[in-house]
């Protein structure tokens, strides 16, 4: 059967970013004849056993419990488990100091959803025909910003300034103010925080400076906070949520070891959160309630964020720790490679400036030795201009063995040495 597709038919039904990128590397893993691969392209976090065995309690006690029938065989509120919002809202006011009620909160079926939600909300063609732009504040980010929104134009990244200590080969992203653009075109912003790839933070500041110039045209500001605190608390420095306002502070459960029961938490002005919840009812009803009622044990008990801080970040802040010492020990101090800074979240960002190929040749080249990463050209979405340091970087995966980590940044150090050797010869 070859059926016509819509305009968005045709487009939601192809894939974008790192999503088609890991039909190749599927690809390769099963034709791989023998060969033994170091997959450091993975997405999905290690099951850690303290973490498993906490989701593991949490719905022991549910299956115990008199309201297992109510959670699992009863529709519920569209807004989400009423004891989930009531966990959120307990913990939240307690921790952060804030005011919230239940009308400030949204339970959704995993974080990305809220980004399409948004987008489409705030994002595209008004009535009256005018595009609203859907402003990334900083690139690269999230390669899924680029497949939320039905009007593909509407999303626009702005290229940063790029912070760099030469001396000790390392980089950071900063918002380039001077070219971010928020007036009355833009429809909403988005941005993660720690980010994904690069494990960048932007500073309370950046946020704070950010959010006002949206506030001045009633644009609201979608914070990702998919690894920041309470949890799964993936940032490695010192970071404060920031609320309020025409923020919308959006978090999500997958790193903090659920990531198969999709459950995404927004919590902002009870104006928005009610646009998206009206969204989500006509889009698929309520998120799925049994992963809200294990995750109201973990939340309110304060077992969830314990585990966050005690054993999530310190296991990938030490992977992160032996992409960095492995690097400096393995490749030429005269070559211009460059590592993010080490802020959050479970990857690791590597620029190599003036590459002698393009990242994608790269990552076919590494594939050669047994070693798999992600293209960087796939986390531009939105950005218009040709860029030439997009197409330099590679994102490396914290989920691997430490052995792993170590045996494959040798193996991408030697690869590195002989590509530049190459054009210098």
């Amino acid at each position: 059967m070859n059926p016509a597709l819509t305009q968005f038919g045709a487009q939601m039904s192809h894939l974008t970013g790192v999503r088609a990128i890991m039909k190749d590397i599927i690809e390769t893993l099963r034709a791989g004849s023998g060969q033994e691969f170091i997959n450091l392209s993975a997405g999905n976090p290690v099951i850690l056993p303290e973490v498993e065995q906490l989701w593991r309690d949490c719905t022991a006690e549910l299956l115990a419990g008199p309201e297992y029938g109510e959670v699992v065989c009863r529709y519920g509120s569209s807004q989400g488990y009423q004891p989930l919002i009531d966990a959120v809202r307990t913990d939240f006011n307690q921790r952060y100091g804030l005011n919230l009620t239940d009308r400030n909160i949204l339970i959704t079926p995993g974080s990305q959803s809220i980004y399409f939600y948004a987008a489409n909300a705030f994002g595209g063609y008004t009535t009256s025909k005018q595009l609203k732009n859907i402003v990334l504040p900083l690139s690269p980010d999230y390669t899924g910003y680029g497949g939320v929104s039905l009007i593909p134009e509407a999303v626009v990244a702005c290229k940063p300034t790029l912070d760099i200590d030469a001396a000790a080969h390392r980089f950071k992203y900063r918002p380039d103010f001077s070219q971010l653009s928020i007036d009355q075109s833009t429809g909403c912003v988005i941005f993660s925080r720690p980010c994904n790839p690069t494990g960048n933070v932007l500073s309370d500041d950046e946020v704070k400076k950010i959010a006002d110039l949206a506030a001045a045209f009633d644009v609201p500001v979608f914070v990702d906070s998919a690894y920041g605190p309470p949890f799964p608390s993936l940032n490695f420095t010192e970071m404060t949520p920031i609320f309020g306002g025409n923020i919308v502070h959006c978090m999500s459960l997958s790193k903090a070891g659920l990531p198969g029961e999709r459950i995404g938490i927004a919590i902002g002005d009870e104006k928005l959160i009610q646009v998206l919840e009206c969204f989500q009812t006509n889009m698929c009803i309520h998120s799925p309630r049994y992963g809200q009622a294990i995750a109201t044990r973990a939340i309110t008990s304060g077992a969830l964020a314990d585990i966050s801080i005690n054993v999530i970040r310190p296991y990938y802040q030490s992977k992160f720790a032996i992409v960095e010492s492995t690097l400096e020990q393995a490749m030429p101090k005269d070559l211009p490679w460059f590592l993010h800074r080490g802020e959050g979240a479970i990857f690791a960002w590597l620029w190599l400036k003036d590459l002698p190929m393009t990242d994608w040749e790269l990552y076919q080249e590494l594939k050669k030795v047994g070693v798999i990463v992600v293209p960087g050209s796939s986390f531009f979405p939105g950005l218009r201009e040709d860029w030439q340091h997009k197409h330099e970087c590679l994102r490396i995966s914290l989920t691997a063995t430490n052995d792993e980590i170590e045996t494959a940044m040798k193996r991408l150090a030697q690869m590195v040495e002989k590509l530049y050797q190459s054009v210098d010869s």
